[in-house]
């Protein structure tokens, strides 16, 4: 036997559960208009369902809290049937047995809690609506709560990638008031109903519902198909010089390690890995020649390259989303002394984030091979940040970057071409994070005869 038979075992055993639970609601089920109507109705969202945020936000939730209150918990439990047979057949057997287990289960589970709190449907809730809400609250946090439950038992029988801390912590407390507050919208569909407007309430409280996760999921297609757009930016900037070739992907990985120690929330850390992503985006507006150019850069040559912070800006301006990329692409190549540009900014006075790029733009451009050199080792470079604290980077900042390299490793650039030996330089223009007047300087410079 191998070692997924426990969760084959719990599988099988909620499956079981919610096969008895589901012929007992049947005996306790009678037809009526509201449980034919939803029923449909839950069908309909089931083929609406769209992903928006970080949960599926679909109408089954406020069909069964809404039927809880019309016709009973009895029928809720029939009605959630419907969403395993409706679910993606090209997903594994096991899988869709759970999620159809889950479905009764949490219905199951809410009902009898709500029958436990008062049991209040019908015409009754319009004559004891405190009740109602009461009854239906703890229905909907007991929904939540078997939800989560159930997710936590499998997803620690499955050693899989996600651990239940983890999904408790990214996914089910972030969601708990959102998913309160969508719950409640059952409640009120119901009220408006047996207040008299009958199927019409589904016009009234449905149609707004979907109309506005419509707009949300265009909202996430616009965010997608802009983020889409930046990283062709990208690839089109890092075309023109091989030996830069997946940096700003690389640096987008690294500040986004960096951000997952430091323990930013979902939204920062987002915005993070963004920002380092598109830190030279303004590249694309320097002339290939001066990208390429083999050696040190002239003063025209390096007001060009100087500019690109601005001109990134300049690109993202009109991104809404990205609003708080914005200063740490401006003020990514400023330094800790405040020798740095496009603003000579010290110390604190650097964003956040334009401190936390400026920490991993230099450590993958020295550890990738460059024209007039190879590429340097981990811990080599490791050692050139340490010991450029307070002269260039966030010291605190650099301790908790080589703590995550040291951690978990590093990824370097591959495939890079060899360096061309016939440049003479000891210094790469490209590396600006680690210098002034076109290369790098201290630490990063080696010595002076290199």
């Amino acid at each position: 036997m191998n070692s997924r038979w426990p969760l084959r075992l719990t599988v099988a055993f909620s499956a079981g559960i919610a096969i008895v639970a589901l012929f007992v609601a049947l005996f306790h089920t009678r037809v009526d208009a509201p449980t034919v109507t939803l029923g449909l109705l839950l069908l309909v969202g089931v083929l609406l369902r769209s992903k928006v945020g970080p949960v599926r936000a679909s109408l089954d939730y406020v069909v069964h809290i809404s039927l809880f209150l019309l016709s009973g918990p009895a029928a809720a439990v029939v009605v959630s049937v419907l969403l395993p047979l409706t679910q993606d057949r090209r997903l594994p057997l096991m899988r869709r047995v759970f999620n159809g287990a889950q479905a009764v289960l949490c219905a199951a589970a809410a009902g009898a809690v709500f029958v436990w709190a008062g049991d209040v449907r019908g015409a009754a809730v319009l004559e004891s609506p405190w009740r109602a809400l009461v009854a239906a609250t703890a229905a909907i946090i007991t929904w939540l709560t078997v939800n989560a439950a159930l997710m936590c038992l499998v997803l620690w029988l499955d050693h899989g990638t996600t651990s239940p801390l983890v999904f408790l912590r990214k996914v089910a407390a972030p969601t708990a008031l959102p998913m309160m507050g969508y719950g409640l919208l059952g409640v009120l569909l119901a009220v408006v109903w047996i207040g008299g407007l009958g199927v019409g309430a589904i016009f009234l409280v449905v149609v707004p519902l979907l109309v506005a996760r419509w707009a949300l999921s265009l909202y996430e297609a616009e965010k997608n198909a802009q983020a889409a757009t930046m990283r062709a930016f990208i690839q089109v900037i890092e075309t023109k010089d091989l030996y830069t070739r997946g940096h700003s992907e690389r640096v987008s990985e690294g500040v986004g390690m960096l951000g997952k120690h430091l323990k930013l929330n979902e939204d920062r850390q987002q915005a993070l890995e963004h920002a380092g992503l598109l830190h030279d985006v303004g590249k694309v507006g320097v002339p290939t020649r001066i990208i390429q150019k083999p050696g040190r850069l002239d003063d025209s040559e390096m007001d060009a390259i100087r500019l690109h912070p601005a001109r990134g800006v300049e690109l993202i301006g009109n991104i809404p989303f990205l609003e708080e990329v914005k200063s740490a692409v401006l003020h990514h190549h400023e330094k800790f002394d405040g020798s740095g540009y496009p603003a000579g900014l010290s110390g604190e006075n650097i964003p956040y984030f334009a401190r936390i790029i400026g920490i991993v733009d230099a450590f993958d451009c020295l550890t990738s091979t460059r024209s007039y050199r190879p590429a340097r080792g981990i811990e080599n470079t490791l050692e050139i940040l340490l010991k450029d604290r307070y002269s260039h980077f966030d010291p605190h900042l650099v301790d908790a970057f080589v703590d995550v390299i040291r951690t978990h490793g590093w990824k370097a650039a591959a495939d890079q071409p060899a360096p061309d030996g016939s440049i003479q330089a000891s210094i790469d223009h490209d590396d600006l994070s680690l210098g002034s007047s076109g290369g790098a300087s201290g630490s990063a410079a080696g010595p002076a005869d290199a």
